[in-house]
Protein backbone atom coordinates (compact mmCIF):
# COMPACT_ATOMS: atom_id res chain seq x y z
CA UNK A 1 0.00 0.00 0.00
CA UNK A 2 1.49 3.56 -1.05
CA UNK A 3 2.04 6.44 1.47
CA UNK A 4 -1.87 7.56 -0.16
CA UNK A 5 -3.57 4.87 1.02
CA UNK A 6 -5.87 2.29 -0.69
CA UNK A 7 -8.26 3.51 -3.29
CA UNK A 8 -11.92 3.70 -1.94
CA UNK A 9 -14.88 3.81 -3.92
CA UNK A 10 -18.38 4.95 -3.77
CA UNK A 11 -21.74 4.89 -6.02
CA UNK A 12 -23.75 7.86 -5.35
CA UNK A 13 -27.47 8.92 -6.97
CA UNK A 14 -28.10 12.41 -7.92
CA UNK A 15 -31.24 12.72 -6.55
CA UNK A 16 -31.69 16.28 -6.46
CA UNK A 17 -34.48 17.14 -9.20
CA UNK A 18 -32.13 19.88 -11.12
CA UNK A 19 -29.32 17.38 -11.05
CA UNK A 20 -25.31 18.23 -10.89
CA UNK A 21 -25.46 22.02 -12.43
CA UNK A 22 -23.00 24.82 -11.22
CA UNK A 23 -23.82 25.28 -7.82
CA UNK A 24 -24.10 21.50 -6.72
CA UNK A 25 -20.69 21.07 -8.74
CA UNK A 26 -19.29 23.90 -6.64
CA UNK A 27 -20.55 22.65 -3.53
CA UNK A 28 -19.34 19.29 -4.71
CA UNK A 29 -15.61 20.66 -4.90
CA UNK A 30 -15.85 22.94 -2.03
CA UNK A 31 -15.89 19.46 0.34
CA UNK A 32 -13.46 18.02 -1.20
CA UNK A 33 -10.79 20.80 -1.20
CA UNK A 34 -11.14 20.06 2.43
CA UNK A 35 -9.67 16.80 2.70
CA UNK A 36 -6.12 15.52 1.28
CA UNK A 37 -7.24 12.33 -0.83
CA UNK A 38 -6.60 12.73 -4.45
CA UNK A 39 -10.68 12.04 -6.02
CA UNK A 40 -11.25 11.08 -9.04
CA UNK A 41 -15.30 10.42 -10.51
CA UNK A 42 -17.22 9.16 -13.35
CA UNK A 43 -20.58 7.39 -14.67
CA UNK A 44 -19.50 3.85 -14.26
CA UNK A 45 -16.62 1.43 -15.58
CA UNK A 46 -15.77 2.25 -18.85
CA UNK A 47 -16.44 5.70 -18.78
CA UNK A 48 -14.01 8.89 -18.52
CA UNK A 49 -12.66 9.61 -15.44
CA UNK A 50 -12.82 13.59 -13.91
CA UNK A 51 -10.99 15.31 -11.46
CA UNK A 52 -13.52 15.78 -8.56
CA UNK A 53 -11.25 19.05 -7.31
CA UNK A 54 -11.83 20.38 -11.01
CA UNK A 55 -15.24 22.50 -11.59
CA UNK A 56 -14.53 22.70 -15.34
CA UNK A 57 -14.28 19.00 -15.29
CA UNK A 58 -16.62 17.88 -13.16
CA UNK A 59 -19.61 19.61 -15.28
CA UNK A 60 -18.82 17.52 -18.19
CA UNK A 61 -20.50 14.73 -16.09
CA UNK A 62 -23.40 16.22 -17.70
CA UNK A 63 -25.47 14.25 -14.35
CA UNK A 64 -29.14 14.66 -14.53
CA UNK A 65 -31.51 13.55 -11.66
CA UNK A 66 -31.06 9.66 -11.17
CA UNK A 67 -27.63 9.47 -12.67
CA UNK A 68 -25.20 7.04 -10.47
CA UNK A 69 -21.68 8.59 -10.41
CA UNK A 70 -19.05 6.33 -9.06
CA UNK A 71 -16.55 8.48 -6.94
CA UNK A 72 -13.13 6.87 -6.66
CA UNK A 73 -11.06 8.23 -3.78
CA UNK A 74 -7.57 7.42 -2.32
CA UNK A 75 -5.88 9.18 0.57
CA UNK A 76 -5.75 8.42 4.21
CA UNK A 77 -8.99 10.42 4.81
CA UNK A 78 -10.71 8.76 1.68
CA UNK A 79 -13.28 7.11 3.96
CA UNK A 80 -14.13 10.59 5.43
CA UNK A 81 -14.56 12.01 2.18
CA UNK A 82 -16.76 9.85 0.89
CA UNK A 83 -18.73 10.18 3.90
CA UNK A 84 -18.73 13.96 3.56
CA UNK A 85 -19.59 13.89 -0.35
CA UNK A 86 -22.49 10.78 -0.15
CA UNK A 87 -23.87 13.24 2.95
CA UNK A 88 -24.08 15.98 0.39
CA UNK A 89 -25.46 14.39 -2.41
CA UNK A 90 -28.25 12.80 -0.42
CA UNK A 91 -29.09 16.09 1.11
CA UNK A 92 -29.79 17.34 -2.64
CA UNK A 93 -26.96 19.64 -2.30
CA UNK A 94 -29.10 21.28 0.23
CA UNK A 95 -31.31 23.08 -2.52
CA UNK A 96 -34.24 21.23 -1.43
Amino acid sequence: MSELGKELVRELCIVNSQGLHTRPVMKFVDVVAGFGAEVRVDKGEGTEQVDGRSPMEMMLLEAPQGTSLRIIARGTDAAELLDALEELVNSRFGEE
